[in-house]
C-alpha cells in the first residue's frame, strides 16, 4: 500500500506560479499510475491531471490545459504538477492520488489511494 503526501501549495495572486509534489512511499511507485485532483471551495473533488506509469502519456482536464504540466520522476518516487499562469477559479485543495489499473479516468471512485491534499489559494 501506497503513502502518499503533497506539500507546494500556498497563497499566490492571479497570473503566478506554484509547483506541487506529491512524494510516495510504502509501495512501488513506478507501478501506479498517478494523478491530481482538486477540491474548491463548497464543491465536489474534481479531476485535473493524470500521468502513466512510464511518465510519457498524460492528460488534463481543458480548464488547465495550456498552463499545467503533470510530471514524474520514478527515480525519486515522486509527483509533480507545475501550475502557471494561475487564476482565482483554480483555487482549491489539491490532492494527489494513485491506482493500479493502467487506465485512464477522470472517475475519481477509480483511484486506490490518496493523499491529505494541500491548499492553493489564488487572489485577484
Amino acid at each position: 500500500q501506497v503513502q502518499l503526501v503533497e506539500s507546494g501549495g500556498g497563497s499566490v495572486q492571479a497570473g503566478g506560479s506554484l509547483r506541487l509534489s506529491c512524494a510516495a512511499s510504502g509501495g512501488t511507485f513506478g507501478s501506479y499510475v498517478m494523478g491530481w485532483f482538486r477540491q474548491p471551495p463548497g464543491k465536489e473533488r474534481e479531476f485535473v491531471a493524470v500521468i502513466n506509469k512510464g511518465g510519457w502519456s498524460t492528460y488534463l482536464v481543458a480548464s488547465v490545459k495550456g498552463r499545467f504540466t503533470i510530471s514524474r520522476d520514478n527515480s525519486k518516487n515522486t509527483l509533480y504538477l507545475e501550475m502557471n499562469n494561475l487564476k482565482p477559479e483554480d483555487t482549491a485543495k489539491y490532492y494527489c492520488t494513485a491506482k493500479v489499473h493502467p487506465a485512464f479516468t477522470e472517475n475519481r471512485d477509480e483511484y486506490d489511494y490518496w493523499g491529505q491534499g494541500t491548499q492553493v489559494t489564488v487572489s485577484s
